[in-house]
């Protein structure tokens, strides 16, 4: 499966007007810590691929029945086309996150730079709307959902429709991961992927 992401700048208080007015359905609110890691064995710069551990928190004190808090790891592959940040994905929940540190550690991946960010979720025509808040770089909307290979571009159509009905411009979609993002705005030589 791919991830089909299209994300924009935008003011997340219009945005939520907007969602309230389509009836989109809020579903949670998280907070995010996201490590991203170099690998010893290429340059994921150049591959344009990542690598990450992602500690969540249930946000407003709310309990997922999981104690609040989930670790994941994720492998993110180069993306797959210009028009949209659709990349294949893998990820699976991890029930020790520093356990996972150290075994990526231990293989001699070492941590890169850190992602925060607050997140609010909506589901919406069959995409999830996400009103990001990162921690250094800004507010933004992203509209994703998976699909297969062959299914990459409705899926990517579909997701611009769905910021237009927000109000926003599929033309003003930012490909550069948060990750890049941060990297840039630190002024940081970005030797991973965007």
């Amino acid at each position: 499966m791919y991830e089909v992401e299209v994300k924009v700048r935008a003011d997340h208080d219009a945005v939520r007007d907007r969602l309230v007015d389509l009836d989109a359905t809020g579903t949670r609110r998280v907070r995010q810590v996201d490590t991203y890691y170099d690998a010893p064995h290429r340059d994921f710069a150049e591959t344009d691929e990542a690598l990450r551990i992602r500690r969540e928190t249930v946000a407003d004190g709310a309990n997922d029945g999981g104690g609040g808090a989930e670790t994941k790891v994720t492998y993110k592959g180069p993306l797959v086309e210009a028009e949209s940040k659709t990349r294949e994905e893998f990820e699976t929940a991890v029930a020790d996150g520093d356990a996972a540190e150290g075994i990526l550690g231990g293989l001699g991946f070492s941590p890169a730079a850190t992602v925060e960010k607050d997140r609010e979720f909506f589901e919406f025509d069959g995409y999830t709307v996400t009103l990001d808040d990162v921690a250094g770089v800004g507010e933004f909307v992203e509209v994703e959902r998976e699909a297969a290979e062959s299914e990459i571009e409705p899926a990517r159509e579909g997701a611009y429709a769905v910021l237009r009905d927000l109000g926003l411009d599929p033309d003003d979609q930012i490909r550069t991961s948060y990750l890049g993002l941060l990297l840039r705005s630190q002024d940081m030589p970005n030797d991973t992927p965007e």
